[in-house]
């Protein structure tokens, strides 16, 4: 009887823990998504400033607006980029300036991406192994109630 005791508790116990970790998963989810969106971004808008280093000024060309939409527009210069910076402030950088600082953000996303898969698969083997105990555990309180009721 103490056993089935144990084992009930160690139940809610580990019901718990699993639903603490599937929620901790849902929310690496949720990051590596913001973080796959920021690197697509941040890929489009340096895919963009190389097309921009190769046209001549007065050339014209697309501008995506959002929603499917483009707005056609002229070079009037190539050599300065205004940049986000952070929190809400931007600045002007030479194109070359510009570049570094987006392949450096995209680096930064990629190491952050990276380290939040480790921590998801870390987190989904525990998940695995809690289930597998939960199911152990279900089994040995089931079989130990069936016995104590004949």
């Amino acid at each position: 009887m103490a056993t089935r005791g144990k084992d009930e508790e160690e139940l809610r116990r580990l019901s718990v823990e699993m639903r603490f970790l599937e929620q901790t998963a849902e929310t690496l989810q949720q990051r590596l998504s913001m973080l796959n969106a920021a690197m697509t971004d941040l890929s489009y808008a340096s895919m963009t400033l190389e097309g921009v280093e190769k046209e001549k000024v007065n050339s014209d060309f697309l501008v995506p607006i959002g929603g499917s939409s483009y707005v056609r527009m002229r070079l009037g210069s190539s050599d300065k980029v205004v940049m986000g910076i952070g929190a809400g402030v931007s600045m002007e950088k030479s194109l070359p300036e510009a570049r570094v600082m987006m392949k450096e953000r995209l680096d930064e996303l990629e190491k952050s991406s990276v380290a939040a898969q480790q921590q998801f698969a870390q987190i989904a083997e525990r998940i695995n192994t809690g289930r597998n105990r939960l199911e152990t555990l279900l089994s040995s309180v089931r079989e130990e109630k069936a016995a104590g009721n004949v």
